[in-house]
């Protein structure tokens, strides 16, 4: 039997998790960072593993045949130290990220790269800010929507919610709060992809902060492709 670590805490992970082939031992690992989170089937770790050393200790222990890491695209950290461990301990490693979001006609989008640059743009305007629950005391105004409560102080009205979200459901949120602006991560995805659509229609201009860098590995969008690196053998038996 193969053992797949799949470093997770994204739906994609918990659909990988349901769809890998058949006599494969997947391990779920989430980072613990979230209150409650929604669990995949079969066995879950959670906790960090102490960097790349630690990380590096546990395939070792576990004899992990491959890593997967479908991780939010914005967890650049964790994605470094999959890359630095599964080098050092000879296990292929497969990147999977959904695709980011593509603007349409009638978006207003002014593209960043970094939560502080995006309150610059922001200055006094009411903000709908939905970038998590990290650097939102740079923003002065409006309100900010996170799964749990934001680490540090804000002057923002804080709404505690997790997707997926509606349209109806957001232009509601942007009118109440008489939202001037959204901020957003460029996450990709159906699941939160429902206040894009709301500010199109609202005529709202958006601040989009840019994905980091691509990670040096083998890459794939979907999880059907990733369940076929699978299946093909391309994690080694």
């Amino acid at each position: 039997m193969r053992t797949v670590l799949v470093l997770g805490g994204t739906g994609e992970a918990r659909e990988l998790a349901r769809k890998a082939p058949a006599g494969t031992r997947v391990i779920s690992s989430l980072a613990g960072r979230v209150t409650s989170p929604k669990l995949p089937v079969g066995e879950v770790r959670i906790g960090g593993f102490g960097g790349v050393g630690g990380l590096v200790a546990y395939l070792r222990a576990e004899r992990v045949d491959a890593v997967i890491d479908a991780t939010h695209p914005f967890a650049d950290r964790i994605t470094a130290n999959a890359v630095a461990a599964t080098a050092e301990a000879g296990v292929p490693l497969l990147v999977l990220r959904r695709p980011g979001w593509t603007e349409r006609a009638g978006d207003r989008w002014t593209w960043v790269d970094s939560i502080a640059e995006a309150a610059a743009v922001v200055g006094g305007r009411r903000a709908f800010v939905t970038t998590g629950r990290q650097g939102l005391g740079a923003f002065a105004r409006g309100v900010a929507r996170t799964v749990d409560p934001p680490e540090d102080a804000t002057a923002l009205e804080i709404i505690l919610a997790r997707g997926p979200y509606t349209v109806d459901g957001e232009l509601e949120l942007m009118r109440r709060h008489r939202v001037e602006v959204l901020v957003t991560k460029d996450s990709g995805g159906e699941m939160t992809a429902a206040k894009l659509v709301a500010a199109r229609q609202l005529g709202l201009p958006v601040v989009v902060v840019r994905r980091p860098p691509a990670p040096a590995a083998p890459t794939v969008d979907t999880v059907d492709a990733a369940v076929d690196w699978l299946t093909r053998g391309s994690a080694g038996a």
